[in-house]
């Protein structure tokens, strides 16, 4: 995609999980449905980079993005959108209930929530990082398929947008209970206006796409949604 930064489409559900690396650190963007999960995607970036990962960004509250983040402590610190905390806290249950009725093993979603992380930065509009000759802004961008979206923009040629479920590819967007709908289009036009004509936008599952994508999609959801 871009110098020094990756990404991972896993096989259950193609959820996208990306990867950040500059001189000081290693930056993930989700974790995965399960602990076992995030233990793959924890030796793998190892594997890759050479080093443990020292961040992980987490771009929204569903089970498939989150429930991995225990594989990667002590060594990580955890980044969220600050309404995301209070949703990990309130939502464990039917975080497990999802998870379970979408396929993972109830003992393995048992297991995940129990030892769920939350997050240890809160970010209120823009938080920016420096990985070390590698900048990362991450800036919240919602509400639209939850009420706290957060996306990850590294800056370069080309600059790279991580969407969370914002945008998907490989299936239509879906909005459950926590979708602020008459949102969304509104929250796709913020990320254009964040990565630009010439980005790389990485949906939350599914194959990257250009500005064009983002655009006709934001235009499906007005339509579906009503919103001009």
């Amino acid at each position: 995609m871009a110098p020094g930064v990756a990404r991972r489409r896993l096989p259950f559900l193609d959820v996208t999980i990306g990867v950040v690396v500059g001189t000081d650190g290693v930056l993930v963007v989700d974790t995965g449905s399960t602990v076992r999960e995030g233990e793959l995607l924890s030796r793998q970036v190892r594997e890759l980079t050479g080093r443990e990962a020292t961040g992980v960004v987490l771009t929204h509250a569903h089970f498939d993005h989150v429930l991995g983040t225990a594989a990667f402590r002590p060594h990580v610190r955890v980044y969220a959108d600050r309404a995301l905390d209070g949703v990990l806290e309130r939502e464990r249950d039917d975080l497990r209930e999802t998870a379970v009725r979408l396929g993972v093993d109830p003992g393995e979603a048992a297991e995940a929530v129990a030892a769920l992380v939350r997050p240890h930065v809160l970010v209120d509009g823009r938080h920016d990082l420096d990985l070390g000759g590698r900048e990362v802004r991450l800036v919240t961008v919602g509400p639209g398929h939850t009420g706290h979206d957060l996306a990850v923009v590294v800056p370069g040629t080309p600059t790279v947008v991580f969407c969370g479920d914002l945008v998907e590819e490989s299936g239509d967007p879906q909005a459950g209970p926590d979708a602020v709908p008459d949102a969304w289009p509104g929250a796709l036009d913020r990320l254009l206006e964040l990565g630009g004509e010439t980005a790389v936008y990485v949906p939350g599952h599914g194959s990257c796409v250009d500005a064009r994508f983002v655009r006709e999609q934001r235009d499906v959801l007005a339509r579906r949604f009503g919103v001009a």
